[in-house]
């Protein structure tokens, strides 16, 4: 083969190389769009947390539980004391229709004079509590604001399974997004002398950062 037939196969094998690279770089980076401009903002106010001012707005509620579920929530606890068990069905329905909280089947925390059900949530907290000797019940909602909801969504604290699966595959698409970068830049870095200078900034700056300065 002459010089001109290889140099020709291998431009024709980089073109095809650099059309899919280009065609995964701009697919991740649209997965990408969204979820990096939230975790983007988001990384701003958690850095800042301890600078923005927040005022949780605290809800507390009471009822009384009919003596009817009270006596089988009394029933339930002599045989589960000292576990953590999801409430029973009736008493769910009665949250739900007393105070519209859904229990969920989360898991309660069952005593011999009472039960108490957390509710974490992000950007608060909520829990039910109910006196099993008097049926009496309690329920505390506490707002912190949308920074402190955002900064969950960040964290996936409390954000349930759906958000959890969403980090995990944003994470990925980002991975693919920078990989594809990298190796774009690696076949145009011949005609692009700051490539490899910049990458090696990009790299060498948050290490130098966080061996100098995080103790």
């Amino acid at each position: 083969m002459s010089a001109q037939a290889a140099a020709s196969t291998r431009n024709a094998s980089r073109a095809v190389w650099l059309k899919h690279l280009h065609q995964w770089h701009w697919v991740s980076s649209a997965m990408c769009l969204m979820g990096m401009f939230l975790f983007s903002i988001t990384g701003i106010t958690l850095n800042h947390s301890s600078q923005i001012e927040a005022k949780p707005a605290v809800v507390r509620q009471q009822a009384i539980v009919p003596a009817t579920l009270t006596a089988q929530l009394r029933a339930y606890a002599s045989e589960h004391d000292g576990d953590k068990q999801p409430l029973p069905a009736a008493a769910e329905q009665w949250l739900l229709a007393t105070w519209k909280v859904q229990a969920g089947g989360r898991a309660a925390e069952w005593a011999a004079d009472e039960v108490y059900l957390p509710l974490p949530k992000a950007g608060g907290d909520a829990w039910v509590r109910i006196a099993l000797e008097d049926g009496a019940a309690e329920f505390e909602n506490t707002d912190r604001g949308w920074v402190s909801w955002l900064n969950d969504v960040h964290k996936g604290r409390n954000t349930g399974t759906a958000w959890n699966w969403f980090i995990d595959i944003f994470a990925g698409a980002c991975l693919v997004f920078c990989i594809t970068g990298l190796l774009i830049l690696k076949f145009h870095a011949a005609n692009r002398p700051f490539t490899w200078p910049m990458v090696g900034l990009g790299v060498l700056i948050p290490f130098v950062i966080a061996l100098l300065f995080i103790h």
